[in-house]
């Protein structure tokens, strides 16, 4: 079944999703158990990534959209509220999102049935290193730094989608919880700012921990929490779909 999502994209809403481009939905955050529904992330501080050949930056129609790890040569993985009507290309292998690396467009889109992932199997394989996926829950703990990538807005005072970063940026946040909630009601891992926050454009973009990627970014409050879907409790479903 595929959802669409209202595009968690760039704009000056206190919590919304994490996508580039227009945002029709926002919340304020509650409980630290409580993902921020419909936040918005960015990259906001934090530092720019030497070089990530597993990172993905989805492109809708041309426009800049989300951010994306690819995890086997024709399969990237992204949040369910990025994919929408048009084509959807990514630039791989290239911290630079205006240059370099591998161009790809996706010819089959994959949602989960309510929590916030996507699968987009590409119309050629492209050959890099792919991230390496959780695989259980001692992949990731209450207290542990965990490392989160994107080329997501850098501001908060105007539209995010006029400070959409060119290069890859990254940036640690302190896990709080493990079964949290994203976007859809799914099982979230939820952290707290440690030198920089997500924001509008880093949604589908990877969480690492240990080198292992362990969630997809969901929510942002862009100040203070940030909400990532659970690798580790869909990692069935990921290998159902594309065989990873």
């Amino acid at each position: 079944m595929r959802k669409i999502w209202p595009a968690l994209v760039a704009t000056a809403a206190s919590l919304a999703l994490l996508a580039a481009g227009p945002i029709t939905a926002a919340a304020s955050a509650s409980a630290p158990e409580t993902a921020p529904a419909g936040a918005e992330p960015l990259i906001i501080d934090g530092g720019y990534a030497d070089e990530a050949p597993w990172a993905a930056r989805m492109f809708v129609d041309g426009d800049e959209r989300c951010s994306a790890s690819i995890i086997a040569p024709t399969w990237i993985l992204t949040a369910d509220h990025c994919v929408v009507r048009g084509e959807h290309t990514f630039r791989i292998g290239s911290t630079d999102q205006h240059s370099g690396g591998t161009m790809a467009t996706g010819v089959d889109i994959h949602t989960h049935y309510f929590a916030d992932l996507a699968l987009v199997e590409l119309d050629r394989p492209v050959d890099t290193a792919y991230a390496e996926l959780a695989e259980s829950s001692g992949d990731v703990r209450v207290g542990d730094t965990a490392q989160v990538y994107g080329w997501g807005a850098t501001c908060t005072d105007r539209p995010e989608r006029e400070c959409q970063s060119r290069y890859l940026k990254y940036a640690d946040v302190d896990v709080t919880s493990t079964r949290c909630r994203d976007a859809g009601w799914g099982t979230a891992i939820c952290a707290q700012r440690g030198d920089g926050i997500p924001a509008g454009g880093d949604s589908g973009g990877p969480m690492f921990n240990d080198d292992v990627q362990v969630g997809v970014a969901s929510t942002s409050d862009r100040r203070s929490r940030t909400a990532y879907t659970s690798v580790i409790e869909y990692r069935d479903w990921i290998r159902s779909v594309s065989g990873v």
